[in-house]
Order: structure tokens, then sequence, then C-alpha cells
């Protein structure tokens, strides 16, 4: 069921919404929470259709906050709101209202929302794009116990990724963390199954995935080693690979689809690890309205620490070599010293005395 509202208000909806319940046959408010996607008209379909989905496991109330362009300035003079009210198999499992926002009203969409929030029951805001750099602060964002960002859709998601840590509030997440928690469950699975001592790591995935700096992040903060990143064409993430006391640990995803877990003294296993789809993720992050630790704690440990520790391991082999390289060099000098003197007849053999004369001379002194 379908119900149009054209230059309405917030108590208009809610009484669209009673007068829906009761024409379907189901008065009664079945909700376990809001949903709030704040979008742009684009990626507002994809955006409902990932909620509608969740809601089958998570029945909610959907309401998708659209903030129209006003290009002229009469238009931004015009505050206007119109609403689509979807009840029934048109909105899955829950109730869906789609707001969109004209004029001055922009600014103002928690005045809207706040009146058609669920009472009594936790609020979820959703940025699919474009999100704030600051959720918390942010005035829809202020109005709910969870916040869901999704850097990887952002125009520089590396940089993306570093503000949210500057500005991460106990209740923001990210899309970008939820996508790696199969492979957390799996690389934790690995090291449960081998008594060892994990002394560093490599992720690898595509150049631009915040997901990878994610779980780079929480390796280091967990394992307490360094971690290096390395590039690969994708998708996604690509492949893990620990050393460890017992031998190197490798989870590999070359095709998005199945993975391949490899443990020393032990045969290779193939793992379902496909790439998720967002209805998923969403479903997930649903799933727990409290604040999630482990993510705050990965996200703080930073991504400049975790590039100063790569650097610094790097450097280790690099050091290595050049004290070999002298060691090599000053064999070769003694290996000539001794041919020239062989080939004299020995008489050259005072010349490496009379060298350390002077260093026996500063030792008496």
């Amino acid at each position: 069921m379908k119900t149009d509202l054209t230059d309405t208000t917030s108590s208009k909806i809610n009484k669209a919404l009673v007068l829906g319940r009761r024409a379907i046959g189901t008065p009664a408010v079945g909700m376990v929470l809001t949903l709030v996607i704040v979008t742009d008209e684009e990626n507002a379909y994809d955006a409902l259709k990932a909620a509608n989905e969740a809601s089958r496991e998570h029945p909610s109330r959907t309401l998708v906050v659209i903030k129209r362009v006003s290009r002229t300035p009469r238009d931004r003079a015009n505050a206007r709101l119109d609403a689509e009210v979807r009840l029934g198999a048109d909105a899955s499992t829950g109730e869906t209202v789609v707001l969109r926002l004209y004029g001055e009203v922009v600014d103002h969409a928690q005045s809207v929302v706040l009146p058609l929030l669920l009472p009594d029951a936790p609020v979820v805001v959703w940025w699919p794009v474009n999100a704030p750099s600051d959720p918390a602060n942010d005035p829809l964002g202020a109005l709910a116990q969870r916040r869901v960002t999704d850097t990887y859709a952002a125009e520089q998601p590396i940089q993306e990724l570093t503000a949210r840590a500057d500005a991460y509030t106990p209740g923001d997440t990210d899309l970008s963390w939820s996508r790696i928690t199969p492979w957390r469950s799996m690389l934790a699975a690995a090291l449960d199954q081998v008594v060892c001592e994990v002394t560093s790591a490599e992720v690898e995935g595509e150049e631009f995935n915040p997901s990878v700096e994610l779980l780079a992040m929480w390796l280091a903060d967990r394992l307490k080693v360094p971690v290096r990143r390395s590039r690969s064409a994708g998708p996604g993430l690509t492949s893990v690979r620990m050393e460890t006391s017992a031998g190197p640990i490798v989870l590999d995803r070359p095709d998005g689809s199945l993975a391949t877990l490899s443990i020393q003294g032990q045969p290779d296993r193939a793992v379902a690890l496909k790439r998720r789809e967002t209805a998923e993720l969403i479903a997930e992050e649903l799933r727990r309205l409290d604040p999630d630790d482990t993510y705050a704690s990965a996200l703080r440990y930073g991504l400049e620490r975790l590039e100063e520790e790569a650097a610094t391991t790097a450097s280790r082999p690099v050091e290595a070599a050049a004290v070999t390289e002298t060691v090599v060099e000053a064999v070769e000098e003694v290996e000539e010293v001794a041919a020239e003197a062989e080939a004299q007849g020995g008489a050259p053999a005072a010349k490496p005395a009379s060298k350390k004369a002077p260093a026996k001379k500063a030792a008496a002194k």
C-alpha cells in the first residue's frame, strides 16, 4: 500500500501511517527500531532496497531523508516536504516513509524526522554516501544511538578513515569494518588451532580500500606486531599472511568468493569467504546497538603509527645487509694483502704491523 503526500507535514504523515495500518489489518506497531537513511536521489533506490532486505531480520520503521537540491533563489525560498508512505508488501516487513525535502527545510531535517520516530525504540542513522565529518554532532546523528557510515563510498577513502578516527564517538561504526568480519573470524580461528607466537603480518588488497587499512590496524592492535600492507588488483581484500614461530599462516582469496587457508603442517582448506552485499552488512550492524569497542580500538591505532612500525621493520634487513657487506669487504681486503705478501716472499708483511703501531701508542697514552 502506497500513499503519496505533497506539501505535507509530519503530523499528516503520522496520520497516514495509522490509517494505512488499519487498512491492511495490522493496527499494532511491531517495529523494533527506527532506521533513518540520509542520502541523495541517486543512491536512494539502492539504499532503500538494502534496508528492505535487512528489515526481514530487523522489522523497523525506515525513514529515507532525501535532500533535494534547489537550483534557483525562488526554489530555495520555497520550503516544502513531500512524502511517500509505504506499508504492507510494498515495505517488506516494516514501514517505509520516503521524505523529500525542498528549500529551507533541508537545513532542518531533524525537525521533520523527530515526530516520526518510534517511541521507546532505538534509532539508527545510516549515511550510504556523503556522511558528515563528525556524525555524532550532526543534527540527525544526535538523535541516534548508532551511526553508520561507509568510507568505501567516499571520494578519498583513506583520508575519510583518518577523519573518522579523529571524530570517533561511542556508537559510530562503518560498513568497511563490517566487510572484514568474516576475515577477522577466520584469522582468529586459525590462530586458535596453533600454539605459536606471531612475529609479523602482511595484508594485501586493492588500492584505496579502507577495509584493508582497518584489517591491518586490527591485527597490529591485537597482536602487537608490525603489519605491512601491499597492493593487489583485488577484488577487495585478497590475502593475509602471518609469520609465526610455527610457520606461516596464509588466508588467500584471489577471486572474491572462495579462500584457501594454509597452516604449516596441515593440509590446505577451502573456505567460503564471498564478498557480501550491502543488505547483509547493514543487517549485521543492526544486530548490536551498543558501542563497538573493538572497532574503536582498531580505528584509534592510527594509520601513521601503522606506517611507522612497518617502515621500522622494513629498515632492519637493510641494516643487516649493510653490516654483511662491510664484513665481506674486510675479508676481501685481508685476502688481497695476504696474496701480495705471498707473491713478494713475505716482505710486505710488515705493513699491517706498521699500520697498527699508532693504535698501540694511542692505547699506551
